[in-house]
């Protein structure tokens, strides 16, 4: 399964809300934190711990209990400079520390019914993951 984020729909001051797509299906929206990258110089340079978008690249996707949350989560593999980003639900910049937020509907900094877009997304990562394919995320 190919996820792909493509960035950005709106960008404010501190969120950046994109779209998901399945496999070339539209799916939901994205709110990430403020895109911060300079392409060509290193994460530690450009990064705000906490207030950072990922950078653009292709990461694999998995399923792994999270600690925070206190359920199974998807999360990504070696993401330059982060550590434990994964896909959940939530509205706000406030509820993203460089992880990636989904949402059915957006406004200019919100996403919004995330609940029912995550539901809906984890159940098809984790029906792929289960039948033994791979599952991987194209930033754009």
């Amino acid at each position: 399964m190919k996820l792909k984020i493509d960035r950005p729909l709106v960008c404010g001051p501190d969120c950046t809300i994109g779209q998901l797509l399945v496999d070339g299906m539209e799916e939901c929206f994205v709110l990430e934190d403020e895109v911060r990258e300079i392409p060509g110089k290193p994460v530690s340079d450009w990064k705000i711990a906490g207030k950072t978008a990922i950078p653009k690249g292709t990461y694999n996707v998995g399923i792994t209990y999270s600690n925070r949350f206190k359920r199974d989560l998807p999360i990504l593999d070696d993401v330059p400079g982060f550590t434990g980003v994964r896909i959940h639900p939530g509205n706000t910049s406030e509820d993203t520390e460089g992880c990636i937020l989904v949402g059915r509907g957006k406004t200019d900094r919100t996403v919004t019914e995330s609940r029912i877009a995550f539901n809906a997304l984890f159940e098809k990562i984790k029906k792929a993951l289960d039948d033994g394919d791979m599952v991987s995320l194209e930033i754009a």
